[in-house]
C-alpha cells in the first residue's frame, strides 16, 4: 500500500496527480500515519455514447407517443 503524508502531498500534488494518471496506482494520504483518503485514477475514461452503443437503435418509440392528444398539451400547441 503507496502512502503520503497530507503535508508531502501538498507540497507535491500536482507531480503526485500525475503519478498516479500514468502509473495507474491508488495512493493512500495518511495524517499522523493514520489512512485518511484514497486517491486513485478512473478506471475508463470512455464516453457516456460508447457506454450504451450497444443500445444505438434498438429503442423504438411509436409515432402515436410523440403526437399528443387534443388538449393534452393545453396551449403550447
Amino acid at each position: 500500500m503507496k502512502t503520503i503524508s497530507k503535508s508531502r502531498l501538498k507540497a507535491q500534488m500536482l507531480q503526485v496527480f500525475r503519478d498516479i494518471e500514468s502509473g495507474g496506482d491508488s495512493l493512500y494520504v495518511t495524517d499522523h500515519g493514520k489512512p485518511v483518503l484514497k486517491i486513485e485514477p478512473i478506471a475508463d475514461r470512455s464516453s457516456i455514447f460508447d457506454e450504451f452503443k450497444e443500445f444505438n437503435n434498438s429503442v423504438e418509440i411509436p409515432e402515436e407517443a410523440l403526437t399528443p392528444e387534443p388538449g393534452e398539451w393545453g396551449d403550447i400547441l
